[in-house]
């Protein structure tokens, strides 16, 4: 799956062109028996992964904890080695500050020479550090830092992967695994800390990705992420000088026009957002750049000489972002009279733009919940996702996201899952992987 002739993304006017039509989906035979037996396989093992999810929540996990992200990795290590993986941990250099990555790779004794390569993503790590967050458990539901984003993802694959083994089934599959130890702070260099991520991209068909999703939706798009630092100067003076010749405008006035001609330029282009998250003005101004933190120092009756904004640019395709990028350079070389002002830009994650190969994996998805059980599956709007590292190997590999487990206040002390969704997650997931593997590789996606 992985003639680049399918890499052309399609270019969105409305959410509903990324619907799977209703005439391409298949019509299948009820389940087969290996299916069956992971789906009952995960029935009859459900408590058991709910404990595994318990044991990686109270390991707290944040990107920084470089040891806690490293126990997480060794405690799904041992789930992976325990199916005949081979697995290793990939040491990133020092000065990434970074705890690392799990991958683990299994080809099966009889895997068909044209087979479709899986590659499975998640991540170890948690946004919010959860030091005192403990799993706890209320019937159906179970809150603790990371149970939704992404442990219980993290989870769901690893139970899809035992229902296989199981039923017979991972020995005719090639599938490698990369759980990632920092996907929601990635280290930088990206092209360091992803490396290993797009290697395996590079030797892979199709791309499953676990991040938290609903019953009724996956991702076959989202959006990129990079950001941004405008500086603005003017001349300090006298506040009473302002607005003329000798004075000027000052930086606060430069860095507002801006913004507000960023606002009247670009707002409202689909699936574009940009948004200042900090700022700072006045006649001392400094500013942590890493730690997004800054302190200011003025008076009213004296003119800024100083001002820092720092702020996001979300996009759905790489031209996009070029296109914003460009408006936005022209804007800040204006200047309103006795100021300056440049922008710098830097790329955090790229995009995951909607492709026919994506959407084929989707209506293998749609068609496996079906065939559960479980409601129909349409694609989730891109606007309302976030960032994720499917993005890093989506130029190489069509991919599907958001196969994870459905829950609530991911990135917030309230996190919480829904327990039952796991097993649902882990279900499809097993199915999609058993459809996929059967299929040639030229044509793995197609149902």
């Amino acid at each position: 799956m992985s003639p680049r002739h399918r890499r052309v993304p399609i270019l969105l006017t409305s959410l509903t062109l990324l619907a799977p039509p209703s005439s391409l989906l298949t019509q299948s035979p009820p389940l087969s028996r290996r299916e069956t037996r992971a789906r009952d396989w995960l029935a009859a093992h459900e408590e058991e992964a709910i404990d595994l999810l318990l044991r990686a929540v109270n390991q707290s996990s944040g990107t920084l904890n470089l040891s806690g992200v490293r126990a997480v990795g060794a405690l799904f290590r041992r789930e992976l080695d325990a199916l005949g993986f081979t697995t290793r941990w990939v040491e990133l250099p020092p000065e990434l500050k970074r705890a690392g990555h799990l991958v683990a790779e299994r080809r099966g004794p009889r895997v068909k020479p044209d087979g479709t390569r899986l590659l499975l993503i998640g991540h170890l790590d948690t946004v919010f550090e959860g030091d005192g967050q403990r799993f706890v458990r209320a019937d159906s539901v179970a809150r603790g830092a990371g149970t939704t984003d992404m442990m219980g993802g993290d989870v769901a694959l690893l139970s899809a992967l035992k229902a296989l083994h199981a039923a017979g089934a991972l020995d005719e599959m090639q599938v490698i695994v990369v759980l990632t130890g920092d996907e929601e702070s990635p280290g930088q260099p990206l092209d360091v800390s992803r490396k290993d991520l797009v290697e395996a991209a590079k030797r892979g068909d199709a791309a499953l990705a676990f991040e938290a999703g609903g019953p009724g939706t996956a991702t076959v798009a989202r959006r990129g992420a990079s950001h941004w630092i405008l500086t603005a100067s003017g001349r300090q003076g006298h506040s009473s000088g302002i607005f003329g010749a000798e004075a000027g405008y000052g930086a606060i006035y430069e860095a507002a026009r801006i913004l507000d001609a960023f606002r009247r330029a670009l707002a409202g282009q689909p699936h574009l957002t940009f948004n200042p998250g900090a700022i700072t003005g006045g006649t001392d101004v400094s500013y942590d750049t890493v730690r997004v933190r800054g302190t200011a120092a003025g008076k009213t009756n004296i003119i800024a000489r100083e001002a820092w904004v720092q702020g996001d640019l979300r996009f759905l395709t790489e031209p996009q972002k070029d296109s914003a990028r460009s408006v936005m350079r022209a804007i800040v070389a204006e200047h309103l009279p006795g100021t300056s002002a440049e922008i710098r830009f830097g790329d955090a994650y790229p995009a995951m733009p909607p492709t026919e190969g994506n959407l084929a994996l989707l209506r293998v998805l749609d068609q496996a919940s079906r065939d559960l059980g479980y409601p129909g599956v349409e694609p989730f709007d891109p606007d309302r996702r976030g960032a994720g590292d499917i993005s890093f190997v989506a130029p190489f590999v069509d991919g599907l996201d958001g196969l994870g487990a459905d829950g609530f206040g991911a990135h917030s002390p309230e996190e919480g899952v829904y327990l039952p969704s796991i097993r649902r997650a882990a279900e499809r997931a097993a199915v999609v992987m058993l459809r996929l593997a059967a299929k040639p590789r030229k044509t793995a996606a197609v149902p």
